[in-house]
């Protein structure tokens, strides 16, 4: 399982389906900790007007027998920017196949998305419940609140 991306000079892919996430061993298996990656400037396209969409992305999870590579993990994101995708596609989208590829213990992702036509959207997903011994933080992204 040698990692594509780690210490090669890397493209950004055309799309999220021809991004390529790479997988290393899990330095701590048997232990269960959380891992997570929290991405605010996520962007993507939205599929009926091609205006950029924005949204700050929380993903969480819980390692099985493999971590994902953080750079694969940062270009495969990258190419969401040219997808035109809706919001719940894009979040759900992108936390089940972390989640079909990676096979941790458990996985969510938050996504907070910003403004358009007035209203904000935020989409959750996880895979199930979490493990009873995971200590879990909350996703500390506070909800829209405009000029307050």
């Amino acid at each position: 399982m040698t990692p594509k991306h780690l210490g090669q000079t890397s493209q950004l892919p055309a799309s999220p389906e021809e991004a390529v996430l790479d997988y290393v061993p899990n330095p701590r298996v048997g232990t269960t900790y959380l891992v997570r990656f929290a991405v605010p400037e996520f962007t993507s396209l939205c599929p009926v007007t091609g205006q950029p969409d924005f949204a700050h992305l929380v993903i969480d999870y819980a390692p099985g027998e493999t971590i994902v590579e953080s750079k694969s993990l940062k270009l495969f994101l990258g190419a969401f920017r040219n997808h035109a995708g809706f919001h719940e596609d894009c979040t759900v989208g992108i936390g089940q196949r972390l989640f079909d590829e990676m096979r941790p213990q458990w996985l969510r992702i938050g996504g907070y998305w910003y403004p358009r036509g007035g209203i904000p959207i935020d989409v959750f997903w996880q895979s199930g419940p979490p493990p009873a011994d995971l200590w879990l933080p909350d996703q500390g992204v506070p909800p829209y609140r405009g000029r307050g």
